[in-house]
């Protein structure tokens, strides 16, 4: 299967935050984060101080006024439904092209586990820009809470210099 969909940024993005694999229902809408269980909007408006945009519109501005690029690691794979866990004959994304067209620098981070060990296995060889971990914002990741999730998210902030 294929990502669907481009990457998110533009020349001014300072921030990478990456995925592991666009989930079913992001598929179907085409951007990002589309499950509505998923915490992913929620959490990062509350970490901007912002609310939660809703429409892909709102979402992409947001996105263009915090300077936030997004992506996923893998760019093809085989996956059953939605589930991380059953990822296999993955094909990395071409993350350095989103890198050398941004300022990203360093400021590189992975949404979950999966995501943050496919980018340390398949691409930091390559690019050596490191990332950093953050929690799954996945409705899987059941164990932490909103609160939870954006007191460690805060550190897009913190990295980005805002």
């Amino acid at each position: 299967m294929t990502h669907g969909f481009p990457p998110f940024y533009n020349a001014k993005s300072e921030i990478l935050i990456l995925g592991s694999f666009p989930s079913v229902k992001s598929r179907e809408a085409q951007f990002f984060y589309g499950h509505p269980q998923n915490r992913f909007w929620r959490v990062i408006a509350a970490v901007y101080g912002e609310a939660a945009p809703q429409s892909l519109e709102e979402k992409r501005v947001f996105l263009t006024r915090n300077k936030i690029a997004l992506y996923d690691v893998i760019e093809e794979c085989s996956i059953i439904g939605s589930s991380d866990a059953t990822i296999a004959d993955v094909v990395p994304a071409d993350i350095g092209a989103i890198l050398r067209a941004t300022r990203v620098g360093e400021r590189v981070f992975t949404n979950g586990g999966k995501a943050h060990d496919l980018y340390m296995k398949l691409i930091y060889p390559d690019l050596e820009v490191p990332a950093a971990k953050l929690p799954s914002t996945s409705p899987a990741n059941a164990a932490w809470s909103l609160e939870r999730l954006t007191k460690a998210w805060n550190k897009i902030i913190k990295s980005a210099g805002a």
